[in-house]
């Protein structure tokens, strides 16, 4: 049984979902509790690897189904030296994507077959799942135009993505924002960031700190 709490981040591109996270942080130190972040794919040394590999932009042949099996072996070795420790020793876990991303991109958005995904996911982690994921929603224009406004990095192999593609993403978040109701809250990114930041502070107290 871990003693920490473990909360994911998801959202289509644009969502604003890392600035959010960041700017939880000084709001969330006042429950006393010690706080980890990390990101998905990543966090960890070999993950981080795996990442640069996923994002190079010269791999465009990547076949769709090696890039669901690069991100599930990331998730895995992401699992077992950063998230399972983190939870072990009663932190609370920020955690900028995990399980629901490979639905809503490589399910959703490539096509691949979502239960298969959902056993890949399973295995992976051996069937943990977050106690809370706050799912940030916008519009995909209005998310994409944000990127484009604020990019401060190389253009990688998913910017490349047709717009078609991350509206198949959303769809597939909302899908299973409807599955998952109990896990899975929707927060309206479309605000200014402080007040996403205040609806998202919100829902965590009332989860988890509410006295």
């Amino acid at each position: 049984m871990n003693k920490g709490i473990f909360i994911s981040f998801e959202g289509p591109d644009g969502a604003g979902k890392t600035s959010v996270l960041q700017g939880l942080l000084p709001k969330l130190a006042e429950f006393g509790m010690d706080v980890v972040t990390t990101r998905e794919p990543g966090g960890v040394a070999i993950a981080e690897e795996i990442r640069s590999v996923i994002l190079n932009p010269e791999n465009t042949a990547m076949d769709d189904k090696t890039e669901l099996l690069l991100y599930i072996a990331a998730r895995r070795q992401h699992l077992k030296e950063r998230i399972l420790p983190a939870l072990d020793a009663g932190k609370l876990l920020l955690v900028d994507r995990f399980i629901d991303s490979s639905v809503a991109y490589q399910g959703f958005g490539r096509g691949l077959n979502v239960e298969d995904i959902h056993w890949l996911n399973a295995y992976a982690t051996d069937g943990l799942v977050p106690d809370l994921t706050l799912y940030f929603d916008i519009d995909v224009e209005e998310g994409l135009a944000r990127i484009a406004k604020n990019r401060h990095h190389d253009v990688d192999r998913l910017d490349m993505e047709t717009v078609d593609m991350h509206e198949r993403v959303r769809q597939g978040y909302l899908s299973q924002l409807e599955q998952h109701p109990e896990r899975m809250v929707k927060v309206d990114a479309s605000q200014e960031l402080e007040a996403v930041i205040v609806d998202a502070f919100a829902i965590i107290t009332e989860r988890f700190f509410k006295k």
